[in-house]
C-alpha cells in the first residue's frame, strides 16, 4: 500500500510543481524576450525533457552490462513515443471537457442548446479546429523536422558499422539549428504575438513585475522538485507493476515512459486549463524535439544502438502517430477531437507488443 501512496504523492508534487513551474517559466520568456511559441517549444521543454536525457546519460555511461545500457536506449525511444500519443491525446481530450464545460455554462446563461447548433455550424465541442494557420504551420514544421530525425535514429538501430557512434554527433548538431530556428523566429514573432497579461510570479505574488532573481530561483526550484518527484514515480511504478502481474519489460515500454513524460503532460494539462493552448502544444513538440536528438546522441556514443522487437514497434507506432498529426496540422483540420485520437495510438502499440513479447 505504501507505493500506491507514493505514486499519487508523487504524481501530486509534479502537478504542483509544473503549475509553479509555468508560472515561472512564462516570465522567464518575458525577461529573455522571447516568443511565446518558444517559451513551449524551447524554455519549457528543454527545463522538463533534460531530466530524462540526464537519465539516458547515467545508464549508458554507468552500466556495468549491455542490458543495463539498453535502458537508456529505451528511454530515448519510449519518451518520444509517450509524447506523440499518451501527451497530444491527453492535451486534445482535456480541450474536449473544456470547450464541453464552456458551451454547457453558455447554454445555462442563453437558453441555447448544449451542442451550439443554434448558434454556429460547429456540432460539437470536438469540431472547432485548433489556433489559427500561423500557429498550425509552425506546429507542422515541428514535426517535419521530428520525423526524418526519427526515422534516421530507428534506422540506425537496424544496421551496424564502425564509425556509427560518430553519428552521435549529428543529432546534437541538429537540435542546435532547431534550437537558433526558433529563437529567431520566435523573435521576429515576438511583435505581432498577442498580448497577454501574465498571472503573478507565485514567489513575489503582489509584485506587478517580480524580480529576475525571484524568476530564476521559482524555476530551478521547480525543475529540481519536478526531476526528483519524477524519478520516485518510476521506481514506484518498477515496484507496482510486478505486483500487477506485469513483467518488468512490460512495466519498462508501457508505463515508465508516460512516467518520465509526466511533467510536459502536466504542463499541457495547466495550460489547457488557462486557455493557452498554443503553448502546450508547443511544450510537447519542443521536448519531442529534445527526445529525439539529445538522447539518440548520448545511446549512439555510448551504447552499440541496436533495437529488439519491441523498440522496433514502439519507433513505428511513433512514426504512425506524428504522420497522422502532421497531415492533420498541414490540412488545418486539427480539431480537439482529432488530437485525442493520437493517444489511440498508444494502445495500438500496447495491443501490438503482446505477440512481439510473446
Amino acid at each position: 500500500m505504501i507505493h500506491f501512496v507514493l505514486l499519487i504523492v508523487c504524481a501530486g508534487a509534479i502537478y504542483l510543481s509544473c503549475e509553479w513551474f509555468v508560472n515561472a517559466v512564462e516570465w522567464l520568456g518575458e525577461r529573455l524576450k522571447v516568443g511565446k511559441m518558444a517559451v513551449g517549444t524551447i524554455l519549457a521543454a528543454f527545463g522538463t525533457a533534460l531530466p530524462e536525457s540526464v537519465v539516458t546519460l547515467v545508464a549508458v555511461t554507468t552500466g556495468a552490462t549491455d542490458e543495463a545500457k539498453q535502458i537508456g536506449v529505451g528511454a530515448a525511444m519510449g519518451g518520444p513515443l509517450a509524447l506523440a500519443t499518451v501527451a497530444y491525446g491527453v492535451t486534445g481530450a482535456m480541450l474536449l471537457l473544456k470547450r464541453r464545460r464552456e458551451r454547457l455554462e453558455a447554454a445555462a446563461l442563453t437558453g441555447a442548446p448544449a451542442s451550439g447548433r443554434a448558434s454556429g455550424p460547429a456540432n460539437g465541442p470536438g469540431d472547432e479546429t485548433l489556433g489559427n494557420a500561423k500557429d498550425m504551420e509552425r506546429l507542422a514544421k515541428d514535426q517535419k523536422w521530428f520525423l526524418p530525425i526519427f526515422f534516421l535514429k530507428v534506422a540506425l538501430g537496424l544496421v551496424a558499422f564502425a564509425f556509427k557512434p560518430a553519428l552521435g554527433v549529428l543529432f546534437f548538431a541538429a537540435y542546435a539549428v532547431y534550437f537558433w530556428r526558433e529563437i529567431r523566429s520566435s523573435r521576429a514573432d515576438e511583435d505581432t504575438d498577442d498580448e497577454e497579461e501574465l498571472e503573478p510570479l507565485k514567489l513575489q505574488p503582489k509584485a506587478a513585475s517580480p524580480a529576475t532573481w525571484a524568476v530564476a530561483v521559482q524555476t530551478l526550484t521547480t525543475l529540481v522538485v519536478i526531476f526528483i518527484a519524477a524519478h520516485f514515480f518510476v521506481k514506484q511504478l518498477d515496484v507496482i507493476g510486478p505486483m500487477l502481474g506485469l513483467s518488468a519489460t512490460v512495466t519498462a515500454l508501457l508505463l515508465s515512459p508516460i512516467a518520465t513524460e509526466l511533467p510536459e503532460i502536466m504542463n499541457a494539462v495547466i495550460w489547457v486549463r488557462q486557455g493557452k493552448t498554443r503553448l502546450a502544444l508547443a511544450n510537447i513538440s519542443g521536448s519531442m524535439m529534445i527526445q529525439a536528438t539529445v538522447p539518440s546522441g548520448i545511446g549512439l556514443i555510448f551504447t552499440s544502438w541496436h533495437f529488439d522487437g519491441p523498440l522496433l514497434w514502439s519507433g513505428i507506432v511513433t512514426m504512425a502517430a506524428i504522420t497522422y498529426l502532421l497531415l492533420t496540422m498541414r490540412a488545418h483540420r486539427l480539431t480537439p477531437a482529432r488530437l485525442a485520437v493520437a493517444g489511440g495510438f498508444y494502445a495500438v502499440f500496447a495491443i501490438g507488443l503482446v505477440p512481439i513479447l510473446g
